[in-house]
């Protein structure tokens, strides 16, 4: 994690490292800008990162296909020439006007100094639903996302929740782990059918309207079973080294919220330059809303570089918004 510019003064700070996050990182270095990215997640990539690193991503203009971990990987590679300051596991907490700057505070109490401020913090800090019986288990054997699969090779798991992201990782995690089984408690998923059927013809053990009520350890405390009760049946006891805990989230804007901003269903209204009702604080991505707004990472990419562009000429007059075409540069 690099440091902030001397004196914890930049051009333009960045709340949220997901891709539009680091792809404005570049355009932000592109129209020689100062700039740091700060996010609660201890890696950058957002949601990416913490929930999906090795699924394909296929709606990402000149990929074809591209898993989500490489994806992120270049566009920090494309954002490193200019250096931006990574400020990592932190939250933007405080948003104050001090004559012509803008001053965010983090929590533990640093200032950052900035002329202009670009929200890409996604659906916002999100924190994952709890598994009852994983109490105490969380780090010890329970997880609630799997962003490696190599580290359950030969393992046995079973994944609790009936969303895309538990069929997601079952498929995934089924040609290397030793066995997988999902558990949910309602017959009915909220999966897409397509990736059900696939599971189910992969011979994947699914048992419905389900819980898991224990965790138990071995002798050496680590996680070694865990009990499943099924409507109408007698508890069974699994065999699991890994519980992957996958009953959603839920997310907020958290301290954003005490900005001043417009905030609408946990999206921050904006104008055609991305300009929210703040002055000199800008919105690009999921966090950013107007109408006939689409959600795509894509959406984002076009959104950062307007945003960017229009600070840039917010921060100085006399700059021009059109950059001139990154082809002819050097």
């Amino acid at each position: 994690m690099s440091s902030p510019t001397e004196g914890n003064t930049v051009d333009l700070l960045i709340v949220g490292a997901g891709p539009t996050g680091l792809f404005a990182a570049y355009y932000a270095g592109f129209r020689g800008l100062k700039t740091a990215i700060v996010d609660s997640l201890p890696e950058a990539g957002g949601q990416i990162t913490a929930m999906y690193p090795e699924k394909m991503i296929y709606d990402v203009g000149g990929f074809p296909a591209v898993r989500g971990r490489d994806l992120v990987n270049s566009l920090i590679a494309q954002a490193a020439p200019w250096k931006p300051a990574y400020l990592l596991g932190r939250k933007a907490e405080r948003l104050a006007h001090v004559e012509s700057r803008l001053e965010v505070t983090l929590d533990g109490g640093e200032v950052i100094s900035a002329g202009a401020v670009l929200i890409t913090a996604g659906i916002g800090e999100f924190t994952p639903r709890p598994l009852p019986a994983g109490d105490g288990w969380l780090g010890r054997g329970m997880v609630h996302f799997v962003p490696e699969f190599e580290v359950h090779r030969g393992q046995d798991v079973v994944v609790v929740g009936g969303g895309d992201s538990a069929f997601d990782w079952v498929l995934a995690l089924h040609p290397i782990a030793k066995s997988v089984t999902l558990v949910h408690r309602r017959a009915k998923f909220r999966a897409a059918e397509s990736i059900v059927r696939e599971a189910r013809d992969l011979g994947v053990r699914i048992i419905t309207d389900a819980e898991v009520t224990e965790m138990r350890a071995d002798g050496a405390g680590r996680l070694a079973e865990a009990v499943v009760q099924a409507k109408g049946a007698e508890p069974e006891v699994l065999p699991a080294q890994t519980v992957v805990a996958a009953l959603g989230f839920t997310a907020d804007l958290g301290p954003l919220e005490s900005w001043g901003l417009k905030i609408e269903h946990r999206a921050i209204e904006v104008d055609s330059r991305m300009e929210t009702a703040v002055s000199r604080v800008y919105a690009a991505g999921d966090v950013a809303s107007y109408p006939g707004k689409v959600k795509l990472i894509a959406t984002g990419f076009g959104e950062a570089a307007t945003a960017v562009n229009n600070l840039a000429v917010a921060l100085n007059p006399e700059a021009h918004l059109f950059p001139g075409h990154s082809s002819n540069v050097e």
